[in-house]
């Protein structure tokens, strides 16, 4: 249980001067979110604050705390999820510990107070009231659609995966105590009231989760009050720890976070076998043996030098080039994003309208979830990947957003069948056109013959991923 020996008057006053913050005028009030497109989204999202002042002042470098102070907002964001919406969702088969965390913060650990299998809403109800235990909702986007809307959006804006968690804490409790996680964070609140204290964080840009001592981490440098409408941002590594106060029934906030492993130490880790591929291809120094016994040696102190040579000799390469493959990180973030979010009652889609023809002009449908990618252990052909086309009409794909996989062992062969179309590599210019491009006749696709033109917007056609206009 945190301490509380401030009143939120003075928590008010010192957070002006600790933390900037953006505030409405009452003749400039917020509409709701706009899910034109990702970068819309984005924009209503942290709005007043423009896109470009949040990633040169903010984004990995300090809190964003945004109270907006406005019905309208407040009101949306309360749509997005709700403690009211709790008894529903148990009567569709929730599960201790995969959907559902009851826990709470004591003598600054977390005691997790799950049940066995099935959440009952009477019992979980229970322990929220009586053990003022916080109920932690794993996902919610797999059950909100509004929040579906919203991470897909995020997930096309940022490039990476969005997950997100649900938190409802009862009067004069906390539920995690003061920690760091691996991700971005944006906190919405949207009911209740929820009292924030942030501190300097002791590893900077964390790449793990981790819970920090009261004793270690000294006295906030943020303190302040979060209500229905607020927005709050910070870095991943920011050391933080909330409570609801007493005088408020309960806090209900979902967190968004993105970014997880997305840094360049990740995308080198994936990226760099890919160059080396193909630059033994070229370069005979990569394909000299390594000396007698190396492997079986502890210290490689003497191949060193030799190494750094070689590093050399890729950074080189890599100045001169205008390819660098990504392989895994991609590919996870195919396989895992949300589909797009046309609404639940929309149909499978099937391919429609006019043939394409060499004559016609086509136009690529779902950019946003559209990738093209040449992978290293496949340098003959030419991916163009998309989401599994089933669940662009329903909820497949979606009900096991970053949930994990019970299964592993799906092969890159699958992968690829159920996920995309694969071309020869000689496609690649014509499929970077199409993608590039807001209509193109096929005709004036970069193939050598008719026949491979028409044959490649056929096959984009079945696969929906082009119109004819």
């Amino acid at each position: 249980m945190p301490k509380k020996g401030r009143k939120h008057a003075q928590m008010g006053k010192e957070m002006q001067a600790q933390c900037k913050r953006a505030k409405l005028e009452s003749a400039c009030r917020l509409s709701v979110l706009s899910f034109e497109d990702p970068d819309s989204l984005f924009g209503s999202l942290i709005s007043p604050i423009k896109q470009e002042t949040f990633f040169r002042e903010y984004w990995e470098q300090k809190p964003l705390l945004v109270q907006r102070n406005d019905p309208v907002l407040a009101d949306y964001y309360q749509s997005l999820f709700q403690l009211s919406d709790l008894n529903e969702l148990c009567s569709q088969g929730l599960y201790y510990g995969r959907d559902i965390n009851i826990c709470r913060c004591v003598n600054g650990k977390k005691k997790v107070l799950n049940k066995d299998g099935k959440v009952n809403y009477m019992q979980l109800k229970k322990d929220f009231d009586q053990k003022k235990a916080t109920i932690q909702f794993h996902q919610p986007q797999r059950f909100k659609e509004e929040l579906w809307k919203i991470q897909e959006k995020l997930e096309c804006y940022f490039g990476s995966l969005v997950g997100s968690n649900v938190y409802i804490t009862p009067q004069g409790s906390q539920g995690l105590p003061p920690h760091y996680d691996d991700v971005e964070v944006f906190i919405l609140q949207l009911e209740g009231e929820k009292h924030w204290r942030l501190y300097k964080p002791t590893v900077h840009l964390a790449r793990e989760y981790n819970v920090e001592s009261e004793d270690r981490i000294g006295n906030p440098t943020h303190e302040f009050i979060l209500k229905p409408g607020d927005l709050l941002y910070f870095p991943r590594g920011t050391i933080h720890q909330a409570d609801t106060p007493l005088g408020i029934a309960y806090s209900t906030h979902v967190t968004i976070s993105t970014y997880q492993n997305n840094s360049w130490g990740d995308f080198l880790l994936d990226a760099i076998p890919g160059l080396v591929f193909d630059a033994a291809k070229d370069d005979v120094a990569l394909r000299t043996s390594i000396p007698r016994q190396l492997l079986m040696q502890v210290d490689i102190a003497d191949s060193t030098k030799k190494l750094s040579s070689l590093l050399r000799r890729l950074a080189d390469r890599l100045e001169n080039t205008t390819k660098l493959r990504s392989s895994d990180m991609k590919k996870d973030f195919i396989m895992n994003r949300l589909p797009p979010c046309l609404g639940s009652d929309s149909d499978p889609l099937t391919p429609g309208g006019k043939l394409p023809k060499i004559d016609s002009k086509i136009r690529l449908q779902f950019r946003d979830h559209t990738i093209i990618t040449v992978e290293p252990d496949q340098e003959n052909s030419v991916s163009i990947m998309k989401p599994l086309l089933y669940a662009w009409g329903g909820s497949a794909g979606r009900e096991t957003h970053m949930m994990g996989t019970e299964d592993d062992t799906t092969s890159e062969e699958d992968t690829s069948q159920t996920h995309g179309l694969r071309f020869p590599l000689l496609y690649l210019d014509a499929l970077k056109q199409i993608w590039s491009s807001s209509t193109v006749a096929v005709k004036e696709l970069n193939l050598i013959s008719d026949e491979e033109k028409e044959n490649l917007a056929l096959s984009l056609w079945t696969e929906c991923l082009i119109e004819v206009i």
